[in-house]
């Protein structure tokens, strides 16, 4: 997802101090649970909010309630404090696992830096990052989903634009390319003694991958990928990544996955409401999939604002994105067991702290806070070259803008014991 900045007016929200367990871990976090730190209490009961939110009936430890917060190394880079529901600064990991997330998400791209080591933006995310994301999410006992673009810099259904190094490779040279840096970069985090639970094979793989855009040749990469964690570790989950669910539908890349025996097993969707169509219809498409593959599904990026939405589908407000959420989690369960997972997408990308846009500027400049740096041109001279600046997940994110986090983060946990009325 590619956020274009703008100003816009916040809620004020209010905070109150919540006592909470730390769920169960899901199949793929660390099992010595004595290594990931104290955990709260809370009892097995529906619970005081300013929100209110339904137990989702069916919910099983195992699902993934997952976030992507993959530009957090920079914005702590940048002076960004985050801090817990008693106002105190507190790791912003904990304060996730407390709120219900059992699943931390992060990008990888190739190389996001110019010739000078200056960054594009968007965290600067290398496996360097996954790495540290990593190591902070198993603290606290949540698995890690790495998702790599093979870009250097943002991939989606606009563009797919292949690393610099391998632009001008053979179609043969970068299937071994893409073989030998998927495998490299888990090598990585097993050094690192990092428990990956699932690879993501591409990002948003809807129109190409990696500079490829005829089908063939995508399959050629993404099976060359597929093939590289499944010879790297056979316990990881491997899954691909499609958009668009309300335009030509799944079926098709459901069927051509299944014609070119493509490996994998979890057919990862985004889905944005105000882009993406309803929740049916998302239900619909991802049964097809299921149906025509017996491959699990999953949603891999959603999000809702709660200060400014031209889109109906739900309330714009804190109440709205635990509807949302909830929304979707609800979806995902009553598809039934090969439903597995929802991730949200940044809901901790706020902006860098400062007085005046200048100050904040800089530190975006110079720690990649944004969602693309002026940097970043040279590499994507058409989007990023123009439009590069703040993000704007400021709307769509669960703290507020100082960093502390709104009740709708604990919609995690909410959907598993409910809000008292």
């Amino acid at each position: 997802m590619k956020i274009i900045y703008k100003k816009r007016k916040l809620l004020s929200i209010s905070f109150f101090i919540f006592v909470m367990l730390l769920l169960s871990a899901c199949s793929k976090v660390p099992k010595d649970k004595e290594e990931v730190g104290e955990t709260l209490e809370i009892k097995d009961e529906r619970i005081e909010s300013t929100i209110s939110v339904d137990k989702v009936e069916g919910l099983t430890d195992e699902f993934m309630l997952g976030v992507d917060i993959s530009s957090i190394l920079s914005l702590e880079a940048s002076g960004r404090k985050f801090y817990g529901y008693d106002s105190k600064e507190q790791d912003i990991f904990k304060t996730l696992s407390e709120s219900g997330v059992n699943y931390i998400r992060v990008r990888v791209w190739n190389n996001p830096f110019d010739e000078n080591g200056n960054g594009y933006g968007g965290g600067n995310c290398t496996i360097d990052t996954a790495i540290e994301i990593g190591k902070r999410a198993m603290e606290y006992g949540m698995g890690l989903y790495v998702d790599f673009h093979y870009s250097d810099f943002w991939a989606d259904p606009a563009k797919q634009q292949a690393p610099k190094a391998w632009e001008n490779l053979s179609l043969k040279e970068k299937e071994e390319a893409i073989y030998a840096f998927t495998d490299d970069c888990l090598d990585k985090l097993k050094e690192n003694e990092i428990n990956v639970g699932m690879v993501q094979i591409g990002n948003e793989t809807t129109a190409g991958i990696c500079g490829e855009y005829e089908k063939e040749n995508m399959y050629i990469m993404m099976k060359s990928a597929a093939k590289a964690v499944r010879d790297n570790d056979k316990n990881i989950q491997i899954a691909v990544h499609f958009t668009n669910p309300e335009k030509q539908g799944y079926s098709y890349y459901a069927n051509d996955l299944k014609n070119k025996g493509m490996d994998y097993d979890i057919f990862a969707t985004s889905y944005y409401p105000e882009y993406h169509g309803t929740i049916d219809n998302l239900k619909s498409e991802l049964t097809k999939v299921h149906n025509i593959t017996g491959k699990n599904v999953m949603i891999a990026e959603t999000a809702w604002s709660y200060s400014y939405n031209d889109n109906k589908a739900y309330e714009t407000s804190v109440q709205g994105q635990a509807d949302e959420i909830s929304a979707c989690v609800n979806a995902m369960v009553e598809l039934g067991d090969y439903a597995v997972g929802v991730f949200y997408w940044e809901p901790a990308w706020i902006d860098v702290p400062g007085d005046n846009e200048e100050d904040k500027s800089k530190l975006r400049e110079k720690y990649g806070a944004g969602w693309a740096s002026s940097y970043a041109g040279v590499y994507d001279p058409y989007d990023a070259g123009k439009y590069y600046g703040a993000s704007d997940c400021i709307d769509t994110s669960l703290f507020d803008t100082k960093g502390h986090p709104l009740e709708s983060l604990k919609t995690f946990l909410f959907v598993r014991y409910g809000t008292k009325e």
